[in-house]
């Protein structure tokens, strides 16, 4: 009978609390589970510094890494935010790997050619002499393998690499001098990087490294004798008419020159899956719209040079671009065959390269010729 008494009892109880619920007394109740629920889906927010290798808000590719870090902060509403740093205000231009690899900032942006003395096969993902054009590259980078190949590249040093960015084919360098044989490239101090600045030593001349800002200087006061940057848009806006006059074309050394956003790996692989597809969709969507920008931009800045500001404009002789041509080639094999990294991802490279070629003889190329004629 006692145990019949208890049943009633936690029956008359629960029924009693039922009666509150429906006369709303259960308010209390609610309040809580309502907190618990809020407390549950409360959303994680983070912090990211990225570090540039470029002057503070230099048109082109520094406010492409300013417009990158915008369109991630607000495709994600704020829960990741990126604040930029040009160079040196962080750490210096050309630190950005080390800084990103040892987490010092979560992103860089840059170009992959800065730390071949680090990684000499990261040289074939900024650009390659006689190599590939933006539109190429992104074709080997997005669907050719080239991108797993980069990421195998940076993965021992906790890095990500993703393409950010490609100002398209660029000039051939500006010359205190005017180009008119191999023989005037003897003794020539130009600043070049990357695979560009091995084929110069070939022909005779001195490749200098210099990040961006030191450029202008070290062209006016005569520390260098040429200098290459990017191309009519970037150049007109870094005053380069102002200390040599002479304006060469085409730029064989970098026919499509790959910025890179990178990412320490810790950091991406914390952020959940929705925000990892942002910082993706939006590093994509920056690498589209710099080629986009430096093709409408471009033109116009190259008519300023020459109508406004006197620039003489003169395309490579013949007998020097077949001279870097085949010393492009013999460069290209010493570095394959420096080290297994570099030969695998130059294998890789120069077969995407055939295969593209092939198709764009009867496609882009055989197009622009017909246009030309016309």
């Amino acid at each position: 009978m006692s145990n019949l008494i208890k049943l009633s009892k936690f029956a008359f109880v629960g029924l009693f609390a039922v009666l509150l619920v429906a006369c709303g007394g259960s308010d209390k109740q609610e309040e809580q589970v309502t907190e618990k629920t809020n407390s549950e889906t409360k959303v994680q927010s983070f912090e990211w510094k990225m570090v540039t290798s470029w002057p503070k808000n230099f048109p082109g590719i520094g406010t492409s890494a300013e417009s990158l870090a915008k369109n991630i902060t607000e495709m994600s509403g704020g829960r990741l935010t990126v604040k930029v740093y040009a160079a040196g205000e962080l750490v210096p231009p050309l630190e950005v790997f080390d800084a990103v690899s040892r987490g010092t900032a979560e992103m860089g942006h840059s170009a992959s050619y800065y730390w071949k003395g680090k990684v000499p096969a990261a040289q074939f993902f900024t650009t390659v002499p006689f190599g590939l054009t933006a539109q190429e590259f992104n074709a080997w980078v997005y669907h050719g393998g080239g991108l797993e190949l980069w990421e195998e590249l940076y993965a021992p040093f906790n890095v990500i690499p993703m393409p950010a960015g490609n100002p398209g084919a660029q000039m051939g360098g500006w010359f205190n001098k005017e180009i008119n044989s191999l023989a005037d490239f003897q003794g020539l101090k130009m600043r070049m990087p990357g695979l560009g600045g091995e084929v110069l030593k070939k022909i005779g001349a001195t490749p200098i490294n210099l990040p961006g800002g030191e450029i202008f200087t070290s062209l006016q006061t005569g520390a260098i004798d040429a200098t290459e940057w990017v191309g009519p848009y970037n150049d007109l806006a870094f005053g380069l008419y102002k200390a040599a006059k002479y304006y060469y074309y085409p730029g064989w050394h970098e026919p499509g020159s790959a910025v890179e956003a990178i990412f320490n790996k810790d950091a991406f692989e914390a952020l959940p899956a929705d925000l990892q597809a942002i910082v993706r969709i939006a590093t994509q969507q920056a690498n589209l719209d710099m080629l986009s920008e430096f093709t409408a931009r471009n033109n116009a800045a190259l008519q300023t040079l020459v109508n406004d500001h006197g620039v003489i404009l003169k395309p490579f002789p013949e007998d020097l671009l077949e001279a870097l041509k085949q010393a492009s080639q013999e460069t290209l094999e010493e570095v394959a065959a420096s080290d297994a990294d570099s030969q695998k991802v130059y294998d890789a490279f120069k077969a995407f390269r055939s295969s593209v070629s092939d198709w764009h003889d009867v496609s882009e190329r055989a197009f622009i010729n017909g246009r030309a004629n016309d």
